[in-house]
């Protein structure tokens, strides 16, 4: 080992030492230039895992992501299925960085993936490493998105000392729910179908407070289960379906259809001529995000005053914090009294009322779409104790949240 690598082969120890033992996932260190430095890898697979990281094109966007500068964590698809996650250790490693993969978020199989390198570059059928790679699949981890973020966190966490959550990863990074290789027969069709909802109605409305509900859809749905011989295939399949989803329920928010037809087929062809699993991810975050506030922006009150309007938005955006009349003045530069008498005469509410109202709103939505305990619902909501978020949720859908959660459940 060579002088100065003996901190980042010790983080890589402390690294697998929080993972599971039963996990099977690998964990790398690279000098910034892409010198290898050491894995917590079994020595029979750093070869064909390391070529695919590298003759996939994953290497390049890793050292690009070090000369950005980026802190944090990164996911890198590839146009054959298969994932890693980059991060650096911005305090002490400067020079080095890890990579956590690879992974697949749907099991591989070895014919499929040879035709898919064929198809991505002839040449590579005859290279010896592929052979070693197909021959390795049953040793590489086969896990989901939200699984494999989390775990991409927790990388970057225990490197920095830092306490982040998966919001780091929602910039452009997190894609819709992928096919997973949960058989079909165990999938909860029911709940698949109530967060499938939520999503479509978030549009509908223009929820621009979306993330809580597209991370939890993507920790249920597999995605469409079509199964071919081209795993890319396979997620632009589940991606032009969601997209064929949202653009409609665009239309029924509001969204014009000159609008909304031309948008949808625009992303709908930027999916097919895509050729990275990473970038189709970023893809259909981006493109949730745009109907999202286009229907937002189209079903925004123009009686509101811009004032009034920014702090409807920014309730919107902030049910996980307690809000106040004067935190709200002064955000938009007004006495509490000023701002709590123009936001009842424009709105028909007080300002207390719309506030509880949008909590109770997201409520619902944990509700329908977690199994968070009520008390860690008024906890992340801001109500100052469980019961009176019970109070306020009864006032408002005149039952308790224990049996809307039923009902909702037994439809």
């Amino acid at each position: 080992m060579k002088q100065g690598i003996t901190g980042a082969e010790a983080n890589l120890m402390l690294v697998e030492s929080i993972i599971p033992a039963g996990e099977k996932l690998y964990i790398w260190c690279y000098r910034n230039d892409g010198t290898y430095i050491a894995s917590r890898c079994p020595s029979h697979l750093v070869h064909p895992f390391e070529k695919a990281f590298i003759e996939l094109g994953a290497m390049e966007k890793a050292k690009e992501t070090v000369r950005l500068g980026k802190h944090v964590p990164v996911l890198i698809g590839s146009a054959v299925g298969m994932q890693w996650a980059v991060t650096l250790e911005t305090e002490r490693n400067r020079d080095c960085f890890f990579v956590i993969g690879p992974v697949f978020y749907s099991a591989p199989d070895p014919d499929q993936l040879k035709t898919a390198l064929h198809n991505e570059a002839p040449g590579y059928r005859n290279l010896a490493w592929i052979d070693a790679l197909c021959s390795s699949l049953a040793d590489a981890p086969v896990i989901s998105y939200s699984v494999f973020s989390r775990y991409t966190v927790l990388l970057h966490n225990t490197l920095n000392g830092v306490q982040e959550g998966l919001e780091i990863l929602q910039d452009g990074q997190n894609p819709v729910p992928v096919p997973d290789e949960k058989p079909v027969t165990k999938r909860n069709r029911m709940q698949v179908r109530k967060n499938e909802q939520v999503l479509l109605q978030m549009v509908r409305e223009g929820n621009i407070n979306y993330h809580d509900a597209l991370q939890s859809s993507a920790d249920i749905s597999p995605g469409v289960p079509v199964h071919g011989r081209d795993p890319l295939r396979q997620m632009k399949t589940s991606i032009i379906v969601f997209i064929t989803l949202v653009t409609r329920a665009a239309m029924d928010g509001g969204l014009s259809p000159e609008i909304a037809y031309p948008l949808g087929d625009s992303y709908i062809q930027n999916t097919e001529d895509c050729r990275d699993s990473g970038e189709l991810g970023k893809l259909a975050h981006a493109m949730y995000h745009d109907f999202i506030c286009r229907v937002h922006y189209a079903r925004s009150n123009p009686d509101y005053s811009h004032a009034v309007q920014k702090c409807c938005d920014y309730i919107e955006l902030h049910t996980d914090q307690k809000l106040s009349a004067a935190d709200l003045a002064q955000l938009v530069g007004y006495t509490e009294y000023y701002l709590t008498d123009k936001f009842k005469k424009e709105t028909g509410v007080s300002l207390s009322t719309y506030i509880r109202s949008k909590k109770i709103s997201r409520a619902k939505i944990l509700l329908e779409t977690t199994s968070l305990p009520i008390s860690e619902i008024s906890e992340k909501l801001a109500f100052n104790t469980p019961n009176y978020f019970i109070q306020c949720f009864r006032n408002a859908e005149g039952c308790t949240p224990a049996q809307y959660r039923k009902k909702t459940k037994n439809h």
